[in-house]
């Protein structure tokens, strides 16, 4: 029982690991300038077809639209290599892509992104304060017990670890490797489950994970988190 446990805790403390193996990519040879990521953010640029940030992810990164995730203080790190996912890497398709492989709209605005942008947009959001007013919440009461039992034991029986081992039990994440989930919008984060259970966001460990879960699994978790606080 106890290798059980620990088996599960390992394979946990790992989970949603998106920023970890693009961390050396932080590391990158250009100084993040966080006024020339808020000019980027703010007005986008026209001229290299990229859009301005604040048309889907609001003021500050504090997005109102569901479909679309809230960026606000959101880990420099994190940020930065989310934005390499979208973007081909050689000749290696992008990491993270639409439902059954198809382009998103951050799949036509990433490629244009130069490492410079990157680090500058990542770290002006890095910087910003997430307005809990207009965060995202838990909506389905129904389903809070089977979600907040997921977060905390995960499924035993299933090999599904605690989501809370790596997000941590108030949904923080830890800066720099696991992104904060509390306040994010529950549609978007069930939506991102499924991607990786698809494998169209790649993600091994979550894809392992996920693939473990039900729909309903996915969608009473993805609420509870949203509420945490």
């Amino acid at each position: 029982m106890k290798r059980a446990l620990s088996s599960m805790f390992m394979v946990g403390s790992l989970a949603l690991a998106g920023a970890l193996p693009g961390l050396t990519h932080a590391q990158d040879a250009v100084k993040p300038d966080a006024k020339a990521g808020e000019q980027l953010f703010v007005k986008g640029d026209m001229s290299r077809g990229v859009l301005a940030c604040v048309t889907c992810h609001g003021d500050a990164g504090n997005s109102t639209i569901p479909a679309n995730p809230n960026l606000a203080a959101m880990p420099h790190e994190y940020l930065a290599k989310q934005l390499r996912d979208f973007a081909p890497q050689g000749d290696k398709h992008a990491a993270r892509t639409g439902p059954d492989g198809a382009p998103s709209i951050m799949s036509t605005i990433a490629p244009s992104l130069t490492p410079q942008d990157v680090q500058n947009v990542a770290l002006y959001l890095s910087q910003q304060k997430l307005d809990w007013d207009k965060a995202g919440t838990a909506t389905h009461e129904a389903t809070m017990d089977r979600g907040q039992h997921i977060w905390r034991a995960g499924i035993a029986d299933r090999q599904v670890p605690a989501c809370a081992a790596c997000h941590s039990a108030n949904g923080a994440g830890l800066p720099g490797e696991f992104p904060r989930l509390a306040g994010q919008h529950p549609e978007y984060l069930l939506e991102q489950l499924k991607l990786f259970r698809s494998g169209d966001r790649a993600n091994t460990i979550m894809h392992d994970i996920t693939s473990r879960m039900t729909d309903p699994d996915l969608a009473a978790v993805a609420d509870f988190a949203a509420g945490l606080r």
